[in-house]
């Protein structure tokens, strides 16, 4: 029996990708948006939800970055947490990295996970191929059987492809499929061994020290290796000045370079490590102050393309130890959102543009048909609150990964209702609907 359709009526419509910024209602019929738009009524026998005042409705988020630890590292965290979690953070389709335990460098693995997304009912996976073999940055993986199985780009996850023949060949192999490769730029012979950023704050604390140049530096040889070949490359969770800089450059001159950063680099700075504090211990580590803002800087003037989780889930025995033994990697899946629209409240970004970047600017970049509101497209839909505070608690948090290294963070911005297909599959105080 087909479901009754849905008008959730009385809302701030947002999307992005068209520009629309509205009050009005949308209807979902069949799993798909059938019209949005003020003068949109409820047809007869539909449910209708009336949405709280303030509340704004946009389409599900595009995730371009998290790890899921399965396979192999299900203690951490398992497709089915992550789900719970994503829901919670309204989040609807999500880019899986490929540096697991087998590592995702296999087409029958790329099938696997995206078969398991399906299997949730409220989560999209779209898994990335591993560019090397075993992501060991040694020899190539078969990238073009990757991208018949249907990853959506290749990468080694949180391992830099170092060698620069290796990076040459993959971009030029990548362009031929038209596809990217997404590099975790760190320069690694700089970064080996180290647990936080070079400087002072590191020095009075006794911890090996990693310099911030190690990002700009990687970055730079990619952008060249990207001009050589004619590739695509693409840099995550950018963190640094002097690399947005470079990423900025490379843009104005045609190449085609692109970026995503995460919310620890816009919101925390080196300061957040406090007395050892592991759960702020990430990879690349918290920058200097000034960084941070010109991270923030970049969200507005369009050189970052994407806001990504860099969900990294740990347990308690990868954080428990100390600051230079403990793993590196917060949860980010469920507070990607609400810090997101710290810079809206608090540092001028416009909330259109905020959006567009978990939304249809990351579904761009991954070549899908995701991220915006549209008569026709699937009824993938986030509803929140941006007005609505509420206080991180790592303990509170959805899904099995607790390391979140905002735990005490005051932040705006309560996520009511996550749709996957037209299908509610979060409301406060309810578990994910699978």
């Amino acid at each position: 029996m087909a479901e009754r359709d849905l008008l959730i009526a009385s809302v701030r419509l947002i999307d992005p990708a068209s520009g629309l910024d509205q009050p009005g209602a949308l209807l979902v019929r069949d799993g798909r948006i059938a019209a949005l738009g003020s003068e949109v009524t409820a047809p007869e026998g539909a449910e209708i939800l009336t949405a709280p005042a303030g509340a704004v409705l946009c389409p599900g988020l595009v995730d371009m970055r998290a790890a899921l630890g399965e396979p192999g590292a299900e203690y951490r965290e398992t497709i089915a947490s992550a789900a719970e979690a994503a829901a919670a953070g309204g989040i609807t389709t999500l880019a899986a990295l490929p540096d697991t335990s087998p590592a995702i460098d296999d087409p029958a693995l790329v099938r696997l996970l995206r078969a398991r997304g399906e299997e949730t009912g409220s989560l999209t996976i779209l898994p990335y191929g591993a560019v090397t073999r075993g992501c060991r940055g040694e020899s190539l993986a078969e990238l073009g059987l990757l991208a018949e199985a249907g990853a959506v780009a290749f990468t080694d996850g949180a391992r830099t492809v170092g060698p620069a023949r290796l990076m040459r060949t993959a971009l030029a192999y990548a362009a031929g499929f038209g596809m990217r490769i997404v590099q975790h730029p760190e320069e690694p012979s700089l970064a080996a061994g180290g647990a936080a950023t070079s400087g002072a704050l590191a020095t009075r604390l006794g911890l090996p020290g990693i310099p911030a140049a190690a990002e700009a530096i990687q970055v730079a040889r990619d952008i060249r290796l990207a001009a050589l070949t004619g590739g695509a490359v693409h840099f995550a969770h950018v963190s640094t000045a002097e690399a947005l800089g470079l990423i900025r450059r490379a843009k104005a001159e045609g190449l085609a370079v692109t970026c995503d950063t995460a919310p620890p680099y816009f919101d925390l700075n080196e300061t957040a490590i406090g007395a050892f504090r592991t759960y702020a211990k990430l990879s690349p580590p918290l920058r200097a102050e000034a960084d941070r803002q010109a991270v923030a800087a970049a969200l507005a003037d369009g050189t970052v393309d994407a806001v990504a989780s860099d969900h990294q889930p740990r347990d308690a025995d990868d954080k428990r130890l100390p600051f230079a033994q403990a793993a590196p990697g917060g949860a980010g899946l469920a507070t990607l959102l609400a810090v997101t629209l710290a810079q809206v409240h608090g540092n001028g970004l416009k909330l259109t543009a905020a959006l567009a970047l978990l939304t249809c600017r990351p579904a761009a970049l991954l070549g899908i048909a995701a991220g915006r509101l549209a008569p026709g497209a699937p009824a993938d839909l986030c509803l929140f609150q941006p007005e609505r505070a509420w206080r991180v608690e790592a303990g509170a948090l959805p899904g099995k990964a607790r390391n979140t290294p905002f735990d005490g963070r005051a932040l705006e911005g309560v996520v009511l209702g996550t749709w996957k297909a037209g299908r509610r599959v979060f409301a406060p105080g309810e578990r994910a609907v699978r």
